[in-house]
Protein backbone atom coordinates (compact mmCIF):
# COMPACT_ATOMS: atom_id res chain seq x y z
CA UNK A 1 0.00 0.00 0.00
CA UNK A 2 0.94 3.67 -0.83
CA UNK A 3 2.72 5.24 2.18
CA UNK A 4 0.16 8.23 1.24
CA UNK A 5 -2.27 5.78 2.74
CA UNK A 6 -3.97 5.47 6.05
CA UNK A 7 -7.33 4.89 7.87
CA UNK A 8 -8.86 6.38 10.84
CA UNK A 9 -12.17 5.60 12.24
CA UNK A 10 -15.08 8.40 12.19
CA UNK A 11 -18.05 7.78 14.71
CA UNK A 12 -21.91 7.87 12.92
CA UNK A 13 -24.83 6.74 14.30
CA UNK A 14 -24.73 3.24 15.59
CA UNK A 15 -21.23 2.89 15.82
CA UNK A 16 -18.12 4.01 13.71
CA UNK A 17 -16.84 4.03 9.92
CA UNK A 18 -13.68 2.85 8.88
CA UNK A 19 -11.62 5.58 6.06
CA UNK A 20 -9.57 4.76 3.95
CA UNK A 21 -7.37 8.33 3.47
CA UNK A 22 -4.88 8.81 0.49
CA UNK A 23 -2.86 12.31 1.29
CA UNK A 24 -2.13 14.36 -1.93
CA UNK A 25 2.09 13.60 -2.27
CA UNK A 26 2.98 17.25 -3.53
CA UNK A 27 5.07 19.83 -1.69
CA UNK A 28 2.53 21.81 0.36
CA UNK A 29 -0.39 18.42 1.33
CA UNK A 30 -2.67 21.17 2.46
CA UNK A 31 -3.11 23.20 -0.77
CA UNK A 32 -4.21 20.37 -2.49
CA UNK A 33 -7.79 19.41 -3.20
CA UNK A 34 -10.00 16.51 -1.01
CA UNK A 35 -12.31 14.04 -3.39
CA UNK A 36 -14.51 11.73 -1.46
CA UNK A 37 -14.78 8.27 -3.44
CA UNK A 38 -17.70 6.60 -2.86
CA UNK A 39 -17.80 2.55 -3.27
CA UNK A 40 -20.36 -0.02 -4.24
CA UNK A 41 -23.06 -2.04 -2.60
CA UNK A 42 -20.53 -4.47 -1.66
CA UNK A 43 -17.41 -3.64 -1.90
CA UNK A 44 -14.80 -1.37 0.90
CA UNK A 45 -12.93 1.38 0.37
CA UNK A 46 -10.12 -0.67 -1.20
CA UNK A 47 -11.38 -0.50 -4.61
CA UNK A 48 -10.35 2.84 -5.32
CA UNK A 49 -6.48 1.38 -4.98
CA UNK A 50 -5.96 1.97 -8.59
CA UNK A 51 -7.48 5.25 -9.08
CA UNK A 52 -5.57 6.53 -5.67
CA UNK A 53 -2.47 5.90 -7.94
CA UNK A 54 -3.49 7.62 -10.47
CA UNK A 55 -4.32 11.13 -8.69
CA UNK A 56 -0.98 11.81 -6.18
CA UNK A 57 -1.52 15.62 -6.56
CA UNK A 58 -5.01 14.96 -4.63
CA UNK A 59 -6.25 14.31 -1.15
CA UNK A 60 -8.81 11.21 -1.44
CA UNK A 61 -11.08 10.39 1.15
CA UNK A 62 -12.71 6.66 0.93
CA UNK A 63 -14.66 5.47 3.50
CA UNK A 64 -16.24 1.55 3.92
CA UNK A 65 -19.58 2.64 4.23
CA UNK A 66 -21.81 1.22 6.71
CA UNK A 67 -22.16 -3.06 6.95
CA UNK A 68 -19.30 -2.99 4.47
CA UNK A 69 -15.46 -3.32 5.30
CA UNK A 70 -14.37 -2.98 8.99
CA UNK A 71 -17.63 -0.57 9.28
CA UNK A 72 -20.46 -1.97 11.22
CA UNK A 73 -22.58 0.36 12.53
CA UNK A 74 -25.89 -1.65 11.67
CA UNK A 75 -24.99 -3.96 14.15
CA UNK A 76 -26.56 -1.58 16.88
CA UNK A 77 -30.33 -1.99 17.07
CA UNK A 78 -32.32 0.70 15.60
CA UNK A 79 -29.17 1.99 13.41
CA UNK A 80 -30.59 3.98 10.15
CA UNK A 81 -30.02 2.08 6.64
CA UNK A 82 -30.79 3.24 3.29
CA UNK A 83 -29.28 5.90 0.53
CA UNK A 84 -30.24 8.37 3.41
CA UNK A 85 -28.18 7.03 6.15
CA UNK A 86 -25.77 6.62 4.11
CA UNK A 87 -25.62 10.23 3.15
CA UNK A 88 -25.29 11.31 6.69
CA UNK A 89 -22.75 9.57 7.45
CA UNK A 90 -20.63 10.85 4.41
CA UNK A 91 -21.26 14.08 5.92
CA UNK A 92 -20.15 13.28 9.07
CA UNK A 93 -16.88 11.86 7.30
CA UNK A 94 -16.55 15.38 6.30
CA UNK A 95 -17.11 17.01 9.53
CA UNK A 96 -14.76 14.85 11.35
CA UNK A 97 -11.83 15.82 8.27
CA UNK A 98 -12.43 19.40 8.29
CA UNK A 99 -13.90 19.11 4.25
CA UNK A 100 -16.11 22.05 3.85
CA UNK A 101 -17.20 21.03 0.42
CA UNK A 102 -15.78 18.51 -1.95
CA UNK A 103 -16.47 16.77 -5.65
CA UNK A 104 -17.65 13.30 -4.30
CA UNK A 105 -17.52 10.34 -6.91
CA UNK A 106 -19.46 6.94 -6.31
CA UNK A 107 -19.16 4.38 -8.03
CA UNK A 108 -22.64 1.35 -8.70
CA UNK A 109 -24.80 2.37 -5.21
CA UNK A 110 -21.98 4.73 -4.39
CA UNK A 111 -23.49 6.87 -7.30
CA UNK A 112 -27.21 6.81 -5.77
CA UNK A 113 -25.68 7.48 -2.29
CA UNK A 114 -24.00 10.64 -4.10
CA UNK A 115 -26.98 12.25 -5.41
CA UNK A 116 -28.79 11.35 -2.13
CA UNK A 117 -26.18 13.62 -0.13
CA UNK A 118 -26.30 16.32 -2.62
CA UNK A 119 -30.05 16.72 -1.78
CA UNK A 120 -29.69 16.37 1.68
CA UNK A 121 -26.25 18.35 2.40
CA UNK A 122 -26.30 20.58 -1.15
CA UNK A 123 -23.97 23.00 0.67
CA UNK A 124 -20.84 19.84 1.33
CA UNK A 125 -21.00 19.42 -2.52
CA UNK A 126 -19.48 20.86 -5.50
CA UNK A 127 -20.14 18.72 -8.25
CA UNK A 128 -20.71 14.75 -9.09
CA UNK A 129 -18.94 12.15 -10.85
CA UNK A 130 -21.48 9.21 -10.96
CA UNK A 131 -19.67 5.80 -12.22
CA UNK A 132 -22.13 3.15 -13.64
CA UNK A 133 -24.74 4.33 -10.75
CA UNK A 134 -26.87 6.93 -9.64
CA UNK A 135 -29.66 6.38 -11.97
CA UNK A 136 -32.49 4.24 -11.59
CA UNK A 137 -32.48 0.90 -12.77
CA UNK A 138 -34.63 -1.45 -14.44
CA UNK A 139 -36.69 -2.97 -11.80
CA UNK A 140 -40.35 -3.44 -12.33
CA UNK A 141 -42.91 -1.87 -9.88
CA UNK A 142 -44.81 -5.44 -8.32
CA UNK A 143 -41.64 -6.92 -7.54
CA UNK A 144 -41.10 -8.26 -3.46
CA UNK A 145 -38.06 -7.32 -1.38
CA UNK A 146 -36.39 -10.56 -2.28
CA UNK A 147 -37.53 -10.91 -6.02
CA UNK A 148 -35.90 -7.32 -6.06
CA UNK A 149 -32.39 -8.76 -4.65
CA UNK A 150 -32.61 -11.38 -6.60
CA UNK A 151 -32.96 -9.72 -9.97
CA UNK A 152 -30.75 -6.98 -9.32
CA UNK A 153 -27.78 -8.83 -7.99
CA UNK A 154 -28.21 -12.37 -7.82
CA UNK A 155 -24.87 -14.35 -7.56
CA UNK A 156 -23.37 -11.35 -5.86
CA UNK A 157 -26.13 -11.19 -2.97
CA UNK A 158 -25.20 -15.03 -2.84
CA UNK A 159 -21.69 -14.65 -1.71
CA UNK A 160 -22.29 -12.91 1.43
CA UNK A 161 -23.19 -16.92 2.56
CA UNK A 162 -20.42 -18.30 1.27
CA UNK A 163 -17.29 -19.26 3.83
CA UNK A 164 -14.10 -19.87 2.56
CA UNK A 165 -11.16 -22.40 3.94
CA UNK A 166 -8.57 -19.70 3.04
CA UNK A 167 -7.40 -16.23 0.83
CA UNK A 168 -6.51 -18.49 -1.83
CA UNK A 169 -9.87 -20.09 -1.86
CA UNK A 170 -11.45 -16.86 -2.53
CA UNK A 171 -8.89 -15.47 -5.01
CA UNK A 172 -9.58 -18.70 -6.57
CA UNK A 173 -13.35 -17.56 -6.89
CA UNK A 174 -12.93 -14.62 -8.03
CA UNK A 175 -10.71 -16.04 -10.76
CA UNK A 176 -13.29 -17.56 -12.53
CA UNK A 177 -15.59 -14.77 -12.53
CA UNK A 178 -15.89 -13.18 -16.24
CA UNK A 179 -15.64 -9.80 -15.06
CA UNK A 180 -11.97 -10.11 -14.26
CA UNK A 181 -10.62 -12.65 -16.83
CA UNK A 182 -8.20 -9.97 -18.18
CA UNK A 183 -8.05 -7.78 -15.31
CA UNK A 184 -6.01 -9.81 -12.09
CA UNK A 185 -3.79 -7.36 -10.56
CA UNK A 186 -2.13 -7.18 -7.24
CA UNK A 187 -4.86 -4.52 -6.75
CA UNK A 188 -7.23 -6.62 -6.76
CA UNK A 189 -5.99 -9.45 -4.98
CA UNK A 190 -5.19 -6.62 -1.82
CA UNK A 191 -8.91 -5.62 -2.37
CA UNK A 192 -10.22 -9.06 -2.10
CA UNK A 193 -7.95 -10.05 0.84
CA UNK A 194 -9.50 -7.08 2.79
CA UNK A 195 -12.77 -8.26 1.94
CA UNK A 196 -12.63 -11.25 3.95
CA UNK A 197 -13.20 -11.19 7.64
CA UNK A 198 -13.56 -14.43 10.24
CA UNK A 199 -10.37 -17.06 10.89
CA UNK A 200 -9.36 -19.75 8.41
CA UNK A 201 -11.21 -22.26 7.42
CA UNK A 202 -14.28 -20.03 8.04
CA UNK A 203 -13.32 -16.75 6.49
CA UNK A 204 -16.58 -14.46 4.73
CA UNK A 205 -17.13 -11.50 2.93
CA UNK A 206 -17.27 -8.69 5.26
CA UNK A 207 -20.68 -7.22 3.68
CA UNK A 208 -23.43 -7.57 6.10
CA UNK A 209 -26.26 -9.85 3.94
CA UNK A 210 -28.75 -7.25 6.25
CA UNK A 211 -27.41 -4.15 5.47
CA UNK A 212 -27.08 -5.15 1.58
CA UNK A 213 -30.26 -6.20 1.93
CA UNK A 214 -32.25 -3.37 2.64
CA UNK A 215 -29.76 -0.96 0.58
CA UNK A 216 -30.79 -2.77 -2.62
CA UNK A 217 -34.67 -2.28 -1.60
CA UNK A 218 -34.29 1.08 -0.79
CA UNK A 219 -32.21 1.98 -3.89
CA UNK A 220 -34.61 0.38 -6.05
CA UNK A 221 -38.02 1.28 -4.35
CA UNK A 222 -37.51 4.02 -2.20
CA UNK A 223 -38.12 7.46 -2.27
CA UNK A 224 -34.63 9.09 -1.44
CA UNK A 225 -33.11 8.24 -4.57
CA UNK A 226 -36.37 9.44 -6.73
CA UNK A 227 -37.34 12.65 -4.80
CA UNK A 228 -32.49 13.94 -4.85
CA UNK A 229 -32.81 13.15 -9.06
CA UNK A 230 -36.18 15.31 -8.78
CA UNK A 231 -34.48 17.85 -7.13
CA UNK A 232 -30.56 17.78 -9.00
CA UNK A 233 -29.07 21.06 -9.35
CA UNK A 234 -25.57 20.03 -8.94
CA UNK A 235 -23.53 20.22 -12.68
CA UNK A 236 -22.77 15.84 -12.41
CA UNK A 237 -21.12 13.82 -14.95
CA UNK A 238 -22.25 9.94 -15.27
CA UNK A 239 -19.50 7.59 -16.61
CA UNK A 240 -21.03 3.95 -17.79
CA UNK A 241 -19.72 0.87 -18.52
CA UNK A 242 -20.88 -0.94 -21.65
CA UNK A 243 -21.04 -4.20 -19.84
CA UNK A 244 -22.19 -5.77 -16.75
CA UNK A 245 -21.72 -7.02 -13.06
CA UNK A 246 -20.53 -10.52 -15.58
CA UNK A 247 -18.88 -8.79 -18.31
CA UNK A 248 -22.08 -9.10 -20.59
CA UNK A 249 -23.85 -6.68 -22.91
CA UNK A 250 -25.60 -4.51 -22.51
CA UNK A 251 -24.56 -3.33 -19.06
CA UNK A 252 -26.88 -1.60 -16.72
CA UNK A 253 -27.79 1.43 -18.12
CA UNK A 254 -29.12 0.70 -21.80
CA UNK A 255 -28.79 3.23 -24.63
CA UNK A 256 -32.35 4.18 -25.55
CA UNK A 257 -33.63 3.98 -22.13
CA UNK A 258 -30.26 6.20 -20.63
CA UNK A 259 -30.97 8.66 -22.83
CA UNK A 260 -34.43 9.15 -21.63
CA UNK A 261 -33.35 9.58 -18.14
CA UNK A 262 -31.23 12.20 -19.37
CA UNK A 263 -33.74 14.58 -21.18
CA UNK A 264 -35.09 14.77 -17.62
CA UNK A 265 -31.89 15.79 -15.61
CA UNK A 266 -30.45 19.06 -17.51
CA UNK A 267 -27.49 19.00 -14.99
CA UNK A 268 -25.95 15.55 -15.53
CA UNK A 269 -23.90 15.04 -18.87
CA UNK A 270 -23.10 11.46 -20.00
CA UNK A 271 -20.65 8.98 -22.08
CA UNK A 272 -19.43 5.83 -21.99
CA UNK A 273 -16.09 4.24 -21.20
CA UNK A 274 -15.06 2.10 -23.60
CA UNK A 275 -14.10 -1.91 -23.39
CA UNK A 276 -14.92 -2.17 -19.89
CA UNK A 277 -17.60 -3.43 -17.44
CA UNK A 278 -19.41 -2.69 -14.01
CA UNK A 279 -15.87 -3.66 -12.18
CA UNK A 280 -13.26 -2.77 -14.32
CA UNK A 281 -14.76 1.05 -14.90
CA UNK A 282 -12.96 1.95 -11.65
CA UNK A 283 -10.84 -1.48 -10.70
CA UNK A 284 -8.82 -2.07 -13.59
CA UNK A 285 -6.14 0.29 -15.24
CA UNK A 286 -7.60 1.23 -18.44
CA UNK A 287 -11.66 2.24 -16.88
CA UNK A 288 -9.48 4.30 -13.66
CA UNK A 289 -7.39 6.10 -15.87
CA UNK A 290 -10.96 7.12 -17.51
CA UNK A 291 -12.21 8.32 -13.96
CA UNK A 292 -8.99 10.01 -12.81
CA UNK A 293 -9.12 12.66 -16.25
CA UNK A 294 -12.71 13.05 -15.34
CA UNK A 295 -11.86 13.83 -11.98
CA UNK A 296 -9.06 16.31 -12.72
CA UNK A 297 -11.44 17.91 -15.44
CA UNK A 298 -14.21 18.34 -12.87
CA UNK A 299 -11.82 19.77 -9.95
CA UNK A 300 -10.32 22.32 -12.49
CA UNK A 301 -14.27 22.99 -13.72
CA UNK A 302 -15.14 24.08 -10.24
CA UNK A 303 -12.42 26.92 -10.25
Amino acid sequence: MSKRYRTTDVPVSGGTLRVGVWEADVPDPATAPTVVLVHGITASHRSWQVLAGLLPGVRLVAPDLRGRGRSHPETVPGSPTGMSAHADDLAAVLDHLDVDRTLVVGHSMGAFVAVVLADRHPERVSRLLLVDGGLPLAVPNDLSADEVISLVLGPVAERLAMRFASVEEYYDFWRRHPAFARDWTPALEDYLAYDLVGEEPELRPATSYDAMAADTVDMNTGTALRDALGRMHHSALLLTAPRGLFDETPGLYETSRLAGMLEALPTLNAREVPDVNHYTITMAEAGAKVVAEAVLAELSADR
